[in-house]
């Protein structure tokens, strides 16, 4: 039986698990944290085949440019004086453009829609982490959003996904949670949610029935070759001998790549959530409040509120209160009835979604190391690609033909 190994135990890293161990491998997971945080547990736990378009599109840099220059913007690249932030900055203006976009969406619309599949295999079986298909409402209070919203909607068409659009008096029959101050909004019937805490610990119990092997609080600190194969895995808590390696380290990836001598364009992407506890009065249907890019996800009795995309470091581990402060107007502005306070500090998450400058996923055989696979880079719509990208991981080790098209997917 071959062993693989799999170098981060976030939800890329989880569900990459379960589909091998699934196929007859023999897996062992390492992470270096305790595995009870992350973007895996903080996110806003949508399923998202509307998302079609990547991060990396014409007028986003001119769009950033602006956003910059506010202290409560829902994107922000923080300044800095450093070799991978220019090399990144580079690649993502090369791949703003028409021609991006459109080779993209079909790839997006594909590995999403195989993702909702599995997740609905996963909730009939145990639907212990609250999966629900209520659709999204992409909600707008300007005409300027409305005609970017329409276009949109109409690509999402374009591509077979069901679209409504909805005036003022559509979305309050619709969403009848709380009152909503808007003009319209767009409803994607595809999308759906689910409780990504709940997930996770759906996922990890799963693997324990597969006798995957999980070692937490564990560092990879180097990798030994046999030629251009992994041989072994070094960590804190000993050396072990692998036949694959997955590298699904998320924001962490380039870090371990430069160990593997393999350059990886990603940075972090901060974004922060907060959830509120038992609310009788709250949204009913998942949202993006768009013009403040706020994500809105009712998670069973508990709602969920997460946004803002500050292109960082993982040493930047404060929280910009004008940021968090930028999430609360929106709300307020979108749901005025509900009127949220500022969270305090210990109820503020933060962490850190892993960037590329194409805004596209890497899930990929590596060229020159030949039993090294990448699945990394999933952005903000890692939950929403995980159990696809590990059924797809899997599918290339095996050497099988992968269930979508993975050529959008590549370094």
């Amino acid at each position: 039986m071959k062993k693989v190994g799999i170098v981060g135990g976030g939800i890329i890293g989880l569900c990459s698990a379960y589909y091998l161990a699934k196929e007859g491998y023999e897996v062992a997971v390492f992470d270096e944290s305790a595995m009870e945080d992350g973007c895996s547990y903080g996110n806003a736990g949508m399923i998202v085949p509307s998302h079609i378009i990547p991060l990396a599109q014409p007028g986003m840099i001119a769009q950033g440019m602006k956003w910059m220059f506010d202290s409560q913007s829902p994107f922000y690249v923080k300044p800095r004086l450093n070799t991978d932030l220019l090399k990144w900055g580079l690649q993502f203006y090369k791949h703003a453009n028409k021609s991006h976009v459109e080779r993209a969406m079909p790839a997006l619309r594909d590995l999403s829609l195989l993702s909702k599949e599995l997740y609905q295999d996963f909730a009939k079986e145990n639907n212990s982490f609250f999966y629900e298909e209520k659709g999204l409402l992409m909600l707008y209070k300007t005409d300027k959003v409305e005609e970017e919203m329409y276009h949109e909607g109409k690509e999402a068409e374009r591509l077979g996904l069901e679209v409504n659009y909805l005036s003022r008096r559509e979305v309050e029959a619709l969403e009848s949670g709380t009152k909503t101050d808007v003009i319209g909004g767009v409803h994607y019937k595809s999308d759906a949610h689910l409780y990504p805490q709940k997930f996770m610990k759906f996922i990890k119990e799963e693997l324990v029935r597969l006798k995957v092997e999980v070692h937490q609080h564990t560092t990879v600190k180097d990798f030994v070759f046999e030629g251009n194969k992994i041989a072994k895995i070094g960590t804190s808590k000993g050396t072990f001998a692998v036949d694959e390696v997955v590298l699904a380290a998320g924001s962490w990836s380039p870090l371990l790549a430069k160990k593997l001598n393999i350059g990886i364009s990603i940075l972090p992407g901060k974004g922060y959530s907060f959830t509120l506890k038992d609310r009788s009065q709250k949204p009913s249907i998942p949202s993006i409040l768009c013009e403040g890019k706020v994500a809105v996800t009712p998670m069973n009795n508990d709602i969920r509120f997460g946004g803002t995309m500050e292109i960082t470091h993982t040493g930047d581990t404060k929280i910009n209160e004008n940021r968090l402060r930028g999430i609360v107007t929106s709300i307020n502005d979108f749901y005025p009835d509900m009127q949220i306070e500022m969270p305090k500090a210990e109820e503020t998450w933060f962490g850190f979604r892993p960037c590329t400058p194409s805004g596209m996923p890497i899930i990929t055989k590596d060229k020159k190391i030949v039993n090294l696979t990448l699945a990394t880079g999933h952005a903000m719509m890692g939950l929403s690609l995980a159990p696809a990208t590990g059924k797809i991981v899997t599918e290339i080790i095996a050497g099988k033909t992968t269930s979508v098209d993975t050529k959008m997917f590549q370094i």
